[in-house]
């Protein structure tokens, strides 16, 4: 990944999205070193997997000084709770909290957190989260939830925009895309789309266009994202053999 935040960087790119599980912060710091860009010009954001969170306060701040340390800084902007493991999110949650007030990271949010995993969190949480990181897109857009988590003033940062460019096909992307003349692809290797998706927002689009993409979220999407939350959210950890604990009534919209 190294070549690639590079390039990203040098096109104009500030902000890089990190994560143990992702296991890129090794390349991305070594191309922050050798790009010469200021620390104070780039907003570094990471997440710890749900391995770590199990394991307890011990494990996440091992994990989030490796974090600095392969990334080549003395803090992050902003850290994230990859997942809610179950019976264990809450108890992280407050070293996030602790992390924050020691002032090694300047931000603290969720990621991939359901309206009920969020209320379990605030019942207890000192520092509100700043964002929650969820998938967005015609093809999964939970207007219920997103609306939820604003209204609360935690922000939605959304991420595969087209799923990972396998929707790329679908007609009406195709068809808003010919009238739009461009589809935004936020993850590439590509340099040219690189500065594309630096542009993306000189456009905009209609009403009724807006309407139209919203309606492509199906009752089967939903109940794949459901699927994946409960796979995900055990991952790695003891509780996939056991599936305790796991939300099964969650808001799905």
């Amino acid at each position: 990944p190294k070549q690639v935040v590079r390039q990203a960087l040098d096109v104009g790119y500030r902000f890089l999205d990190c994560a143990q599980f992702y296991n890129n912060e090794k390349g991305v710091g070594e191309a922050i070193q050798e790009s010469g860009i200021p620390r104070q010009d780039l907003f570094l954001a990471s997440k710890v997997w749900g391995d770590k969170i199990y394991e307890g306060e011990e494990a996440v701040r091992q994990q989030f000084e490796q974090s600095l340390s392969d990334l080549g800084t003395e803090y992050l902007d902003l850290y994230l709770l990859h997942w809610p493991v179950p019976k264990k999110h809450v108890e992280a949650w407050k070293v996030l909290e602790k992390l924050k007030e020691e002032g090694k990271v300047k931000s603290i949010g969720l990621s991939n957190y359901t309206i009920e995993d969020y209320k379990e969190l605030k019942a207890v949480a000192n520092v509100p989260p700043s964002i929650n990181q969820i998938e967005v897109n015609p093809f999964l857009y939970r207007k219920k939830t997103i609306e939820y988590f604003q209204k609360e003033g935690v922000a939605i940062q959304a991420y595969r925009p087209l799923r990972q460019g396998k929707e790329m096909q679908h007609p009406k992307i195709v068809e808003l895309a010919a009238k739009y003349g461009g589809i935004y692809i936020p993850k590439s290797e590509k340099v040219e789309r690189m500065k594309e998706n630096a542009t993306v927002t000189d456009f905009e689009m209609s009403a009724d266009d807006m309407s139209q993409l919203d309606r492509l979220t199906i009752p089967a999407a939903l109940e794949d994202f459901k699927v994946l939350y409960e796979k995900c959210v055990v991952r790695d950890t003891p509780l996939e053999a056991t599936k305790e604990g796991i939300k099964k009534n969650i808001t799905l919209n």
